[in-house]
């Protein structure tokens, strides 16, 4: 037999999920009652809780020299006469 305290969180979760959707249309009905427009705010993406390991000094060292934004030279060459009359 399984707890009903145990069972709780598994009806917290979609609650929780539910509560700026539902205050959005609690919104949305008070506005339009008083005669104004409700907009919905933007919403973001969840950020990724996981950061990813701060890169090393050395191989900071090889990224600064490499200077991946600096044009690279370019070599150019005037016309080339081929048919050259010695």
């Amino acid at each position: 037999m399984v707890c009903l305290a145990c069972l709780l969180p598994l009806f917290f979760i979609p609650i929780i999920n539910a509560l700026p959707l539902l205050f959005d249309f609690l919104m949305g009905k008070l506005y339009r009652v008083m005669g104004w427009e409700y907009k919905k705010p933007e919403r973001v993406a969840p950020a990724c809780p996981y950061k990813p390991p701060v890169a090393s000094s050395d191989n900071m060292d090889t990224k600064v020299s490499q200077e991946p934004d600096a044009p690279s030279p370019i070599l150019k060459t005037g016309p080339v006469d081929d048919d050259k009359l010695e």
